[in-house]
């Protein structure tokens, strides 16, 4: 688990691989510890599942990420799944109105992430 103030990312290996859980505020100063962490593990060849149901808030460089993370699962369908954050919360709002959450792969629970 790593934590900036008002941030934190815990982790946990899955049956569908690393499950990652960003708390709290996702934004230009937390964004790049997540980046790194879901990059970094889909270069290694391993499967993501990003859970962002712990999110309070997350602003435009968080979105850059997400899109990042597709792209470079973009080659293995099943290497990245986005669990959606929590229904009518700050994040859902972004992505509805970024439209990434009809262009990337969500999903409605962890173990759906199969």
């Amino acid at each position: 688990m790593t934590r900036h103030v008002g941030f934190s990312i815990h982790t946990s290996e899955g049956g569908d691989g690393l499950v990652v859980r960003p708390e709290g505020e996702l934004d230009l100063a937390t964004s790049p510890e997540l980046e790194r962490l879901v990059l970094g593990r889909l270069d290694a060849g391993g499967a993501v599942v990003l859970d962002l149901r712990g999110l309070e808030f997350m602003d435009s460089s968080g979105v850059r990420v997400l899109v990042a993370a597709n792209a470079r699962a973009e080659g293995d369908g099943s290497a990245l799944r986005i669990v959606r954050p929590e229904p009518g919360s700050p994040v859902e709002r972004i992505l509805t109105v970024s439209g990434i959450d009809r262009a990337l792969p969500f999903v409605d629970d962890v173990g759906d992430a199969g």
